[in-house]
């Protein structure tokens, strides 16, 4: 039997019980894929992260990603808890370090701001999928139970990613966003014609005007019904904004402030900055504060054996 330290730790807020809540387990080396899965299953977050030591030259962490039913190859929310546990834990208040992921290797910054730990994540590179054939887009609207009316007609349906893909949607109405009930299992069924298992809708049109925009983030498909605030959905909306030329920007960068988790009670800000070049974005960065709401011994009863990725991030 080995004991791990675990951690439950709110990202995207400074209040418990608010923003999205993840599990982090630090030194998580002699686990096996198995046992991880088994633990993100328990915990029921809708990721929980497993910070391991590097595998080789480039980076200085490992950190791999479940949900309760699957590992995914990068979490934002997730990735914010991991490295404000690893502060806490370690007594870091300001350094760089270059995370090993699924996705890539991605450089993470924490640094105390205003008294408190904030840590900012450069996302992968930037992918625009094609816009949505209208057949598509019409399935897309059944499965979150909306009018093809009800779409902003300024945001065309498409794929987006910086690490972990999703469709954004966007819509015109705020009360609706609110009260969108889907069709889960459809989307979950869409999930594999569309190849990505997130849904991102979103508006421009809302009512505090501190944001740039709010949002809600679905993803059936591989266990999670809604997902609070999610990183690896607001870097891609802030390039897609930019791509798209609806927001204002110096034509270097861009910083918006966005807004998710309300309608689940659990609202959260994502900050996001977007390097522009040509008109283009061309890199961007998500940044979020994070609180601890406890932390604890995991004890493991059984074999562990190390199962983790090599060096290129193959398992």
């Amino acid at each position: 039997m080995k004991t791990y330290r675990l951690y439950q730790i709110d990202s995207f807020t400074r209040t418990p019980f608010s923003g999205n809540p993840a599990g982090v387990v630090l030194d998580a080396d002699a686990l096996t894929s198995e046992q991880m899965q088994a633990i993100a299953r328990e915990l029921k977050n809708s990721e929980t992260a497993f910070v391991l030591s590097p595998t080789g030259p480039g980076h200085d962490v490992l950190i791999r990603f479940f949900t309760p039913t699957t590992e995914v190859p990068m979490c934002g929310h997730a990735t914010i808890a991991a490295h404000y546990a690893r502060a806490v834990e370690l007594g870091i208040d300001d350094a760089s370090v270059v995370q090993r992921t699924l996705a890539g290797d991605i450089p993470v910054e924490v640094k105390r701001v205003d008294g408190d730990l904030q840590i900012t994540m450069t996302q992968a590179s930037i992918d625009f999928g094609p816009v949505l054939e209208r057949q598509t887009v019409e399935a897309v609207c059944a499965a979150l139970r909306i009018q093809a009316a009800d779409l902003d007609s300024r945001c065309p349906v498409r794929v987006a990613s910086t690490g972990h893909s999703k469709v954004l949607v966007g819509i015109r109405e705020e009360t609706l966003l609110d009260r969108l009930a889907p069709d889960l299992d459809a989307l979950a069924q869409l999930s594999e014609k569309l190849g990505c298992n997130g849904y991102y809708v979103f508006t421009l049109n809302h009512s505090d005007r501190r944001f740039s925009a709010r949002g809600r983030m679905f993803a059936p498909a591989i266990g999670i019904p809604e997902d609070p605030v999610t990183g690896n959905a607001n870097g891609p909306l802030a390039a897609y904004l930019v791509e798209h030329r609806l927001i204002t920007h110096d034509g270097k960068t861009a910083s918006l402030i966005n807004e998710q988790g309300r309608a689940l009670g659990r609202s959260g800000h994502v900050g996001v900055q977007v390097e522009i070049a040509n008109e283009r974005p061309v890199k961007v960065k998500v940044s979020g504060h994070a609180v601890v709401v406890y932390e604890a011994s995991l004890r493991v009863h059984g074999r562990s054996v190390s199962n983790r990725p090599d060096a290129t991030g193959n398992a």
